[in-house]
């Protein structure tokens, strides 16, 4: 499947918007805490602190 410059850059605005409409949508809901506390206990784990 080929798609023409037009076509391409069309999609890739499509999902651009998308993406940050989601994550404007998480964070109104204050989704950034959970994402924040999920990232710190994952990287401590790695690490090997926690």
């Amino acid at each position: 499947m080929h798609l023409s410059n037009k076509k391409k850059t069309f999609f890739q605005c499509i999902v651009l918007l998308a993406s940050i409409l989601m994550i404007v949508y998480g964070i109104s809901r204050g989704e950034i805490e959970t994402v924040w506390n999920k990232a710190i206990n994952i990287c401590l784990e790695c690490i090997g602190l926690g």
